[in-house]
């Protein structure tokens, strides 16, 4: 992805809000919005900042695995399959 056609001056957006705003749902690129020449704010559609949002949400899960790995806090899954069903069976 290029964000260089994607960087936009803040007079820009004041300008062309609506086309922009009808733009975002039709392209997965975020766009840049500077102030004095300085990268402010970034800008993406609803559907693009879901999808970010849930690559993060997964990218916390495999960090915190990734971490108990380290700090050997993990037990074999035949050992947790086995005591999720002696404990189903106690409560049968």
């Amino acid at each position: 992805m290029k964000l260089s056609s994607q960087i936009k001056p803040i007079s820009y957006l004041k300008a062309h809000a609506a086309e922009i705003v009808r733009n975002m749902s039709e392209q997965d690129a975020p766009l840049v919005i500077t102030q004095n020449g300085e990268a402010k704010v970034v800008m993406q559609g609803i559907e693009s900042y879901e999808q970010t949002q849930e690559t993060m949400a997964l990218l916390k899960i495999l960090a915190l695995g990734s971490r108990q790995i380290d700090e050997d806090k993990v037990q074999p899954a035949t050992e947790v399959i086995q005591r999720l069903r002696d404990k189903n069976k106690n409560q049968a």
